[in-house]
């Protein structure tokens, strides 16, 4: 099902693409050299599902107000999530709280560096670890994004897009023999391979008319054969996660206002949407509470963010 790659696609992918990287790489401040370990996690965390565009701004100014571990473990939950802002998903704003806090309590404050001890701090996978190790240290290992993993299988297998969700055994495996053998070098391959993904060889319109890649392009090759099941954006609209979003959304900014919270009635009327169901409102609010999201303050009788 993988295809081992010919000298000549071996040529291109370890050579022409890395060069073309050189000339094309974006300007990302997350990726200079005196990024921190600890920025790096937390980039690499962000950018889960979320597009760089959207990550830069926020990845800045966390950077700037919690530089290192111990700074995130001790800022406010509510504070962590309200500077989440739009990058969706937000209970990976307190997995990140909760990594600062393993990093400091067991790890003295350093982020490990080690794949054991990265995926056992919370949110951390293997994806991530793999991220952090090759492109901070140049430990040779594979690191396979979503970007990475369709220029392969387009390029050698001649397949619109992988076929399965998270990479197989085979497919790490093919993805790690192609590797140069030096880790510094390997990691320019795959950072070359994810910025070609992201800019060219993209989802749904990939620039194949001037791709430096299809003269050996197995899916060139092949008429560019179209999958019978193309991926599709997530529904969003009327979905509980489009509720929990509004939900997050009014305590955000009540916090932000200085506001002691909701009332429950508000919060409910916020989770209210076409589209949703009757119950979606209530349904959303106690998942967010059993998911330590926000919290029902009996004293003041009012809806909040975590402490």
């Amino acid at each position: 099902m993988f295809t081992k790659p010919t000298i000549d696609a071996s040529q291109a992918l370890l050579h022409d693409l890395p060069r073309w990287f050189a000339t094309h790489r974006r300007d990302l401040p997350m990726r200079r050299d005196d990024v921190s370990d600890w920025g790096t996690l937390v980039f690499e965390i962000m950018s889960q599902q979320t597009p760089i565009t959207r990550v830069q701004p926020i990845w800045i100014e966390w950077m700037q107000r919690w530089p290192t571990p111990a700074d995130l473990a001790r800022a406010s939950s509510a504070d962590i999530i309200v500077a989440w802002a739009n990058l969706g998903y937000p209970s990976r704003a307190l997995r990140l709280k909760s990594c600062a806090a393993t990093i400091v309590a067991k790890h003295g404050g350093e982020v490990p560096l080690t794949m054991k001890e990265l995926t056992f701090l919370p949110g951390v996978g293997t994806y991530t670890a793999s991220a952090l190790l090759a492109f901070r240290h140049g430990v040779r290992i594979p690191v396979l994004d979503t970007n990475v993993r369709r220029v392969l299988v387009r390029f050698l297998d001649g397949r619109e897009f992988p076929p399965h969700a998270t990479p197989s055994k085979k497919e790490t495996t093919r993805a790690d023999e192609l590797l140069p053998a030096d880790g510094h070098q390997a990691a320019d391959v795959s950072l070359a391979l994810m910025e070609f993904g992201a800019l060219v060889c993209t989802q749904l319109a990939p620039s194949c008319d001037d791709c430096l890649l299809r003269p050996t392009c197995a899916w060139a090759r092949a008429g560019f054969p179209r999958e019978h099941k193309r991926p599709t954006p997530q529904p969003y609209a009327g979905t509980d996660r489009q509720a929990r979003g509004r939900i997050m959304k009014a305590l955000r900014t009540a916090h932000f206002e200085g506001k002691n919270g909701l009332t429950k009635r508000r919060v409910l009327d916020a989770a209210r949407i076409e589209g949703g169901d009757r119950y979606q409102p209530a349904r959303v609010y106690r998942a967010l509470i059993k998911d330590g999201m926000i919290v029902y303050d009996e004293e003041l009788k009012r809806v909040t963010l975590p402490r």
